[in-house]
């Protein structure tokens, strides 16, 4: 090709919605004078190329998909999205323009170009038109008498064939005379549910044997061929050369290139056979097939007069091309020569003309290509115009026209020239003119200056390649370490999940402990994270610390408040550690409501290690769209590794001034101003006044008491007390958790009065059994009679404090140590003494007693007055020490 440079004509410029007209969907059609267009909306214009004027505009129910043009007939069918197919007459079209509103109100229209307003009414289209209403069509073609649609299924595309009227008859079509399915396929799912607008719509040609008469009506816009005999036959196979059938070639959106022979699938409806040898992939292009056409790549012999194609061209979305031709191979056999080439993309549109170029859109701008053969053919002195073969590359001419969204090549096209009906991506309908012989070369400056430019261009051609290397370079090293990555989390996650028993190779261990900030004892919590593996904890590992707290600690109802806290670790190799610290309170209120929970975990963020490289940009493609982008990243963006749990209970909370503790002389909580004040007023040496005094003054302690089995606690104990009381070894193993545990096991103490976190006392006490009080001395006599071996050496663990709420969190946190210890050892196999049933009956109906009897004083409460209910509360207390204070013992 000499590189024509066109000449642009603008025509008339139509609305088109924000941000330009969109590829696939809009159509161009000329037939003679007329053009009809269709910017992909639900208008279908009928424009007058001599006059310069709109002769009618058409609205449907919905957007317009495609158009075909019968001329001979005066007939447009349309495709109208989620409708189906419309039938147009076109003797009914008549210019609604007067000539005075011709030779006047067009004036404007002609200077700039544009028709903003319709000049025209605007004509609905009337349902009846609706000759085959069918909401999944996707695409058609119209053959002689056939009808061919492309519907798409639930998981399928289906090809079907129907009857077409003769002319003057009804125009719709009659019975269904073939069918086949092509290929599985995902549709489109919309935010509701219902099916989506595609982005990319199946693409049909009709191509024709040498043989076979041509289309009736069939103009050089629409989607029929004629191919070679050769071609036909090597593609298509003999039944369909010997049948003379028309064939359907299928460009779905997948990127299959199959076809159908028309007759043999009319003649499957009499004699079925198998669906699939009905139709034949021929290729797949790995992408949105976007364009299907032939052209003529070698010159014509002179006693030839019809032009038939010799070359089938089919191109994708991104620019990958195919190219099939017959040729001769080594052995002198016809073969069919199969080309792919990659060309600029993203394609928008294309077209061919009646030489051997393919023009296609981009959005950088038109181009054009040359598939005529280069060099010989194979032989030529034996075989004289046999066909040759294809070019190895190809090199596309930018033609300096701006993006184009549809393409038709025009029939009026000067001798050796080319024509092209365009709609830009703006909406103007425009005119393109190739002349070759406008550009040929006149001298060697003009030479020059082509080569001059043909240089430029294969720089910029070098330098756009350099800058795509580049990125994708860019985008494989970001793959490569993102599966880098993977593989870290990969062995980290299996070293974990598979050490469930033993020594973890990656820890967190919690201690607590009190300490001075800002004026204010805080108990805080040490979180040590230590890697013991052989792996390296990178980026985009963090450690996350969930702290959860309970509203109520006594409310079992209530729901807790947790707050996370997430540390990055950056490079925490084998053998490293990891120490972070966080305040469990009090709070600003002076409240620290125990237990607390303290969970750890490490998490690695896929989105941010991840989520890059699994969505590369790539300048030169379309960026991908939000109903092809597949979701690739799970809700949670990551993975999340537990590593360990700890409770703090009252009995870690704790604090023992007494026994010279560091960080035990404690402020304490922050007291009320008036209760201060009133404190440094009063007389000395009289009594503090206040609720707290009060209490203690005229209230007796809270008292909780649990019994269980010295034997049970010397086994579960061990060595590890030994040349100790049994009493000292329970408190020091009670209390192990604690900082004063050191301290307590120096002094070998048996009872220890410790401060709770909001500055009450909290007193314990262990001793035996046989050394209790009054309250205790019916538990002789149970622990005595309750065994027939004989007595039962058991441990009383006492928990005495004024404030009944931190007398129950003691409580509660000895009761819990007491149950896994239980646990523990019914793992090891030890079993308690016989016991006599009996007694154990009449421990439960006691307690079931006093249950009964707690249930009847509150009721009581809520029915006396003021002076009777005195005594029923007096009583009820009472039965809650008994209750706190039970007979039962842990064996």
């Amino acid at each position: 090709m000499s590189d024509p440079r066109p000449r642009v004509e603008y025509l008339a410029g139509f609305c088109c919605p924000l941000g330009g007209v969109a590829a696939g969907k809009p159509r161009v059609l000329c037939h003679g004078a007329e053009i009809f267009l269709s910017t992909g909306g639900e208008m279908v214009y009928v424009y007058d190329r001599e006059g310069r004027l709109l002769i009618a505009v058409y609205k449907f129910p919905g957007q317009v998909w495609h158009l075909e043009l019968l001329a001979l007939r005066k007939v447009l069918y349309v495709l109208c999205a989620r409708s189906g197919i419309y039938c147009l007459s076109l003797d009914q079209t008549t210019r609604s323009v007067s000539r005075d509103e011709e030779d006047g109100g067009d004036d404007q229209d002609r200077e700039d170009g544009q028709v903003g307003e319709p000049p025209v009414p605007v004509i609905p289209v009337d349902p009846d038109s609706c000759v085959l209403p069918d909401a999944s069509l996707h695409a058609f073609t119209v053959l002689d008498d056939t009808l061919v649609t492309l519907a798409l299924g639930p998981t399928q595309w289906k090809m079907q064939l129907f009857e077409r009227p003769s002319p003057g008859e009804d125009p719709r079509p009659g019975g269904q005379i073939g069918e086949v399915e092509l290929s599985t396929c995902t549709p489109p799912v919309g935010s509701q549910g219902e099916s989506a607008a595609p982005r990319f719509l199946p693409v049909l040609c009709c191509a024709s044997p040498p043989g076979s008469r041509t289309p009736l009506g069939h103009s050089r816009s629409s989607e029929g061929v004629m191919l070679e005999g050769a071609l036909f036959g090597l593609l298509f196979g003999a039944d369909a050369a010997l049948l003379e059938s028309p064939v359907v070639l299928c460009g779905l959106p997948d990127g299959q290139l199959c076809c159908v022979i028309i007759k043999t699938l009319v003649t499957s409806m009499s004699a079925p056979g198998d669906p699939k040898a009905l139709v034949k992939i021929l290729h797949h292009l790995e992408e949105p097939v976007v364009f299907i056409g032939a052209l003529r790549t070698e010159p014509l012999a002179e006693d030839m007069e019809d032009v038939h194609c010799d070359c089938l061209v089919a191109l994708g979305h991104h620019g990958r091309t195919l190219a099939i031709k017959a040729s001769w191979d080594e052995a002198g056999h016809l073969v069919p020569e199969l080309r792919e080439y990659s060309i600029p993309g993203p394609v928008l549109c294309a077209a061919c003309d009646r030489s051997s170029h393919v023009y296609h859109s981009t959005s950088a701008g038109l181009r054009v290509v040359d598939l005529a053969q280069e060099g010989s053919p194979l032989d030529p002195t034996e075989r004289d115009g046999a066909p040759g073969s294809l070019p190895p590359l190809l090199y596309p001419d930018n033609l300096g026209v701006g993006s184009l969204v549809t393409l038709c090549v025009s029939s009026s096209a000067p001798e050796g020239g080319a024509e092209l009906l365009a709609l830009s991506a703006k909406g103007r309908l425009m005119i393109c003119h190739l002349d070759p012989h406008n550009e040929a070369p006149q001298s060697s400056r003009v030479t020059s200056a082509k080569a001059g430019k043909k240089i430029k261009q294969l720089l910029s051609g070098i330098g756009t390649v350099s800058e795509r290397v580049s990125s994708l370079k860019k985008a494989v090293d970001q793959r490569d370490k993102a599966l880098t990555c993977l593989n870290e989390v990969m062995n980290v996650s299996c070293a974990l999940l598979s050490s469930r028993e033993g020594p973890r190779p990656i820890s967190c261990t919690i201690s607590t402990t009190w300490s001075h900030l800002q004026l204010q004892d805080v108990l805080v919590a040490t979180c040590l994270l230590e890697n013991s593996s052989g792996f390296s904890l990178d980026r985009g590992w963090a450690l996350c610390i969930q702290v959860l707290r309970s509203s109520r600690a006594l409310d079992l109802d209530s729901a807790g408040s947790a707050v996370t806290y997430t540390i990055p670790v950056d490079q925490l190799g084998p053998g490293g550690q990891r120490e972070v610290t966080l305040p469990l309170g009090p709070g600003e209120d002076g409240a620290l409501d125990l237990p607390v929970t303290v969970s750890c975990a490490l998490f690695y963020s896929l989105r941010e290690v991840v989520g890059r490289a699994l969505t590369p940009q790539d300048p030169f493609k379309d960026p991908p769209s939000a109903e092809c982008t597949p979701i690739v990243l799970p809700e949670q963006d990551g993975v999340c590794l537990p590593l360990s749990e700890h409770t703090v209970d009252m009995l870690q909370g704790l604090r023992f001034p007494s026994l010279g503790v560091p960080h035990t002389q404690a402020l304490g909580p922050a007291r009320d101003p008036i209760h201060t004040f009133l404190g440094t007023c009063r007389v000395p040496g009289s009594q503090p006044a206040g609720p707290e005094s009060l209490r203690a003054k005229y209230l007796p302690p809270s008292v909780a008491t649990i019994k269980v089995s010295a034997e049970l606690l010397r086994a579960a104990l061990g060595d590890s007390h030994a040349g100790v009381s049994l009493g000292c070894a329970t408190l020091q193993w009670l209390l192990a958790e604690n900082a004063a545990a050191d301290i307590i096991k120096a002094q070998a103490l048996s009872s220890v009065q410790g401060v709770a976190p909001d500055g009450t006392d909290v007193h314990l006490i262990i001793r035996e059994a046989s050394r209790a009080n009054e309250a205790s001395r019916a538990l002789q006599a149970t622990v005595t009679d309750l065994c027939p071996a004989g007595p039962i050496q058991a441990m009383e663990i006492q928990v005495e404090s004024s404030s009944l709420a931190n007398m129950c969190r003691a409580h509660h946190a000895i009761v819990g140590r007491l149950q896994r210890l239980v646990v523990e050892q019914a793992a090891r196999g030890s079993s308690p003494p016989d016991l006599r049933l009996q007694y154990l009956h009449q421990m439960q109906a006691n307690h079931e007693t006093l249950l009964r009897e707690v249930q009847t004083l509150r009721d009581r409460l809520c029915t006396e007055d003021e002076a009777s209910s005195c005594a029923t509360a007096q009583r009820l207390l009472q039965v809650y020490r008994r209750l706190r204070s039970p007979s039962l013992l842990l064996l």
